[in-house]
């Protein structure tokens, strides 16, 4: 078979975030400094969806020829693939339509966590929803495509070391770079692990599976070695939503990769109880440039109501400002725009993601994804149901004290706010330009001083553990 993996990149899409459902780009409201801070967030060319460069490995080792596109049909595909986000639902359905008018022999299979909380979008079309893990065709694709049903559940992957190593040959892959985490590129995504073991009723990652599969980091290391010396990528971007959970695992793979011929640079995203300082330093060691945590809020009663479990502010500072000393980049997820926030709630998110001061802060408006306990919970309170609007960028609910255009002004107001005062600049302008380390200043000696007793401490405590 020739099969066409179908994608799409409008709405500013960036279908590999909020657990594959998808977020869009900051555009701000008109202002010139909404305006500076979008350009930002335009700079990168992240990666496909990773779940694709599986595909593109799965189908090709099933014997069929795989290809990647962008906004169009293909003639003389026998399958095509889709992987939609909730903003792009509408073109993607939209899309499927017009191939099944123009080649109604055509196959269309639809995959992804869009299609396991919403597999009813796709009801009025001739067309596959594959429930659960997309990889999961490698053991399935005769089942699903020979089934009378038009969902079919297939699960999630036991083994993650049984699938093959993504293929990222049939996508732009030397485009691919994403400048907040890394400044070589270009850059590959990867995985440890999957799942997440919270229960923060608003996260789409738990909606699968509650619970964590993990990889042999051995696997995982030959995996970037094979990516560095065939497709020439220099930086990992780990998509495990809660890296460092097996923290002894962790801790083998930077071992590993600090054994590698070559140096990377990679990030991750976990939470900040899982990263002891000992890790940090060893992950940094072997190449560790960027960390993600989510701090969401400082109001501990709101993370409780919500089931997220709050962490101590000055906890929060200290492991943003060790990251800093290190050379590692901080980029910090808060939240805004719960039904129950005011403007001084929202407000007060800012002055605290002022005084942690990450390399990066994004602000997220709450948005409400279906199939999560939060979606069920304020469904009558939901006042956009577009979900070409769903990008985490534009409010979605009714608020108790607050208009829509006060939310949308207070965030526009949360990310200037952020980014445009000197103390952001003074602290973070060494990891922001790594270059300037090697300036004179105090602080970009220290910076530089840290950066070299590193990889001491690391062959240190790698010889103790």
């Amino acid at each position: 078979m020739h099969v066409v993996l179908w994608d799409t990149q409008k709405n500013d899409v960036q279908k590999d975030y909020a657990g594959g459902m998808g977020t869009g780009i900051f555009r701000g409201s008109g202002r010139f400094g909404d305006w500076l801070v979008s350009r930002g967030y335009r700079r990168d060319r992240r990666p496909v969806a990773l779940n694709f460069a599986y595909l593109a490995a799965i189908f090709k080792e099933l014997g069929h020829t795989v290809e990647y596109v962008l906004d169009r049909a293909v003639a003389g595909a026998d399958l095509y693939i889709f992987n939609p986000a909730l903003l792009t639902l509408d073109l993607e359905h939209q899309a499927m339509q017009e191939i099944l008018a123009q080649r109604p022999t055509a196959r269309i299979l639809v995959t992804g966590p869009v299609t396991f909380s919403v597999p009813e979008a796709f009801s009025d079309l001739d067309v596959k929803v594959v429930r659960g893990e997309a990889e999961m065709l490698l053991w399935k694709l005769d089942e699903v495509l020979a089934s009378e049903d038009q969902v079919v559940s297939v699960g999630s992957v036991k083994d993650l070391d049984s699938l093959p190593w993504p293929d990222w040959s049939v996508f732009n892959y030397r485009t691919f770079r994403m400048k907040y985490d890394f400044w070589k590129f270009p850059t590959a995504l990867v995985q440890l692990s999957r799942g997440c073991t919270f229960t923060c009723n608003y996260c789409p990652y738990i909606m699968v599976e509650n619970k964590t599969r993990f990889r042999d980091p051995e696997s995982v290391v030959e995996e970037i070695r094979y990516g560095a010396e065939h497709y020439g990528f220099r930086s990992f971007k780990f998509r495990d939503p809660l890296f460092g959970l097996d923290r002894k695992r962790s801790l083998e793979l930077a071992d590993r990769i600090s054994k590698l011929p070559f140096k990377i640079q990679f990030s991750i995203e976990s939470r900040i109880d899982l990263m002891r300082e000992e890790t940090l330093i060893r992950l940094r060691g072997a190449g560790l440039t960027s960390i993600t945590v989510g701090i969401e809020t400082p109001n501990e009663e709101t993370l409780r109501r919500y089931k997220r479990a709050p962490i101590k502010d000055d906890r929060q500072r200290d492991f943003v400002r060790f990251c800093r000393e290190l050379g590692i980049r901080t980029v910090a997820g808060f939240m805004i725009g719960f039904p129950e926030d005011t403007e001084a709630s929202i407000l007060g998110v800012l002055a605290y993601a002022r005084k942690v001061n990450p390399t990066y802060a994004n602000f997220n408006i709450v948005t409400p994804y279906p199939g999560t306990p939060f979606y069920a919970e304020v469904k009558d309170e939901i006042e956009e149901t577009d979900f070409s609007r769903y990008s985490v960028y534009e409010p979605i609910l009714k608020y108790k004290y607050l208009s829509a255009d006060q939310v949308r002004t207070l965030h526009a107001r949360c990310m200037r706010g952020f980014y445009f005062r000197s103390r952001y600049f003074a602290d973070n302008s060494h990891l922001l330009w790594p270059i300037l380390q090697r300036f004179s200043s105090r602080r970009h000696k220290q910076a530089r001083l840290t950066a070299e007793k590193i990889e001491k401490i690391a062959e240190t405590l790698r010889r103790a553990a």
